[in-house]
């Protein structure tokens, strides 16, 4: 399908953290979204004021703080509004500026951009992935390589499970992904990649999700087979 945007990837550092921010810009409108902006605030202002457009809108995908680190610095900047799901923001009691609640399956438009809301519960209580057109944003729910580590407050495999099966069952195999981590993986592989090629995406059975996600012989955390 056409669309008349860019996705720009910033990566940005932080001590032991290692993030992806992405902007969307359209430039015909001058209008930008960015999700999940991390760390390095001038790696985004520069690429904003490179593309000549407006921060019109910010996507997080969760609360983690390496996620949501710069969203009130950048309101404060651009005063754009800040989205992410309700059901993150009443678990975590999440807050700041301009913060508008998404529900599951919202369909909504963000500085001229039509965005879909799509509920991915397990690496937090309300994980929110963003669909538009034919671009995915993934957050820490599915990663090029694996999915996001389900051991903390809110986390549940199960639910991990089933958000995979989801975004399986409803995300065409030409749609790009973009995750809010890389390891290995250049961000923006097709989803047909990941069905082939990520671990998670192959396994039918929610017991042997759970077992696997949960086994004590990891290597790492991020070491995902």
């Amino acid at each position: 399908m056409d669309h008349t945007y860019e996705v720009h990837q910033i990566k940005t550092y932080h001590q032991m953290w290692s993030n992806y921010c992405y902007i969307i810009a359209d430039r015909s409108k001058k209008s930008a979204i960015a999700v999940d902006p991390s760390w390095e605030i001038d790696k985004i202002t520069d690429k904003l004021h490179e593309l000549d457009v407006d921060l019109s809108a910010i996507l997080l995908t969760h609360s983690h703080y390496d996620h949501v680190n710069l969203a009130e610095p950048l309101q404060q900047i651009y005063h754009s509004d800040i989205y992410m799901s309700s059901a993150e923001i009443d678990f975590y009691q999440f807050r700041c500026r301009n913060l508008i609640a998404l529900e599951d399956g919202q369909t909504f438009a963000a500085g001229g951009f039509i965005i879909r809301s799509i509920l991915t519960p397990g690496h937090t209580a309300g994980g929110m992935c963003y669909l538009l057109t034919d671009h995915l944003f993934t957050g820490d729910t599915v990663f090029t390589e694996g999915c996001g580590i389900c051991e903390d407050r809110g986390s549940s495999a199960e639910d991990m499970f089933h958000s995979i099966q989801r975004i399986k069952a409803s995300i065409p195999p030409h749609v790009r992904v973009y995750p809010g981590h890389s390891f290995g993986e250049k961000p923006g592989q097709k989803m047909e990649s990941l069905l082939k090629n990520n671990i998670y995406f192959q396994i039918e059975k929610k017991e042997h999700f759970v077992n696997f996600r949960n086994r004590k012989n990891q290597k790492g955390l991020f070491h995902f087979k």
